[in-house]
């Protein structure tokens, strides 16, 4: 007998896999971020940056980062708000060598009311960043005094839309991301404050760990996080910076709730023998296709619970489970509680 697999829809391909930022390799020291903060900077898209990494140092309970800020001809900076921040230090102070940088990462914060144009010294001092191998990055015209150092012609350019003429007008070569924030091998940018946010996740889970970007989430932006892993693979499908494969077995997995996919006919499925699509599935997302299919259907179950009146034998039976005794037991070992408590408690809360 054939087993009838639900249809994959296409999903398209993406050529920067190379290009995914480094994990920060720095033993027994913070990694060091400095912020450049250009006048009336966005106080929004800093504190957003700020409030990732000083997160991150509270949930691994470890000073895992540093940062400081500096101005470019004023050790005191106005903000969008009108409120003044008083620096570190003026640009001149960077260090950018090899061996004696006082920085790891250098991020230059735009905001609406910035200047367009930059320095001399900022233009020089980026390229002297980037050339000893620092990260770089800006944040709404921020990312434009990246462009022009020439620093973005290899990866393409996150900027917030006011400024999406100038780029094509002044610097056709350099490419526009298509959304709102990028990071690719040592460059980071955001259009505007809540794709900093975003920018500063991704960027925690190569710099920090997985575990600490997604605690990071849970505490800065819960409102992100989908109620289940379905809206999360959902999302997690459509990402261009996971191997095509990889998309193609999460859609199978989304598509095929009911009557699970093994192990090798999800493999088989995207040309992957059972062993290439576990050390995939460990390797960008820590964790094994059957534990992540097997906590999909839970999820799935979970949302069914809430927003629906099925009983919870036919949904154990929609989300791919053999009887309602099996689902339940899997349901409070994963949820710590059963589904009927889960659906009175909800019911009680609404």
């Amino acid at each position: 007998m054939v087993r009838e697999v639900a249809a994959l829809k296409p999903t398209p391909t993406d050529d920067r896999l190379s290009g995914r930022p480094r994990r920060a390799k720095i033993e027994g020291r913070a990694i060091r971020v400095g912020f450049i903060l250009l006048d009336h900077f966005s106080m929004m898209s800093y504190a957003s940056a700020v409030d990732a990494l000083v997160t991150a140092n509270l949930v691994s309970n470890d000073r895992l980062f540093s940062h400081s800020n500096f101005g470019i001809s004023d050790p005191r900076v106005p903000s969008d708000l009108g409120i003044d921040l008083s620096t570190d230090g003026l640009l001149t102070n960077l260090n950018c060598s090899q061996d004696t940088r006082a920085l790891d990462v250098i991020v230059v914060i735009g905001g609406y009311r910035s200047p367009l144009m930059y320095s001399h010294q900022l233009t020089e001092k980026l390229k002297s960043a980037a050339s000893h191998e620092l990260a770089v990055g800006g944040v709404w015209n921020g990312s434009l005094a990246l462009v022009q150092a020439g620093l973005m012609h290899a990866t393409p350019v996150a900027l917030h839309p006011d400024n999406h003429a100038l780029l094509r007008e002044k610097y056709p070569a350099v490419r526009l991301a298509d959304k709102t924030h990028e990071i690719s091998t040592n460059r980071l940018s955001a259009a505007g404050p809540s794709s900093t946010l975003e920018m500063m996740l991704e960027w925690l889970d190569f710099a920090a760990s997985r575990d600490v970007a997604r605690a990071v989430r849970e505490i800065l932006a819960p409102d992100s996080l989908s109620a289940s892993s379905i809206s999360s693979s959902h999302m997690l499908q459509n990402d261009p910076s996971l191997p095509e494969a990889l998309r193609s077995a999460l859609q199978l997995m989304r598509a095929n709730i009911e009557e699970p996919l093994t192990s090798e006919e999800l493999a088989a499925c995207v040309n992957l023998s059972r062993r290439q699509i576990e050390r995939l599935f460990q390797s960008h997302l820590g964790t094994s296709p059957s534990r992540y299919y097997f906590e999909l259907r839970l999820t799935q179950a979970q949302r069914l619970l809430v927003q629906t009146s099925d009983s919870i034998t036919r949904i154990s039976l929609a989300c791919g489970f053999v009887s309602s005794s099996h689902f339940s037991n899997c349901f409070k070992d994963f949820f710590g509680e059963s589904p009927s408590v889960a659906r009175k408690k909800n019911r009680v809360v609404k």
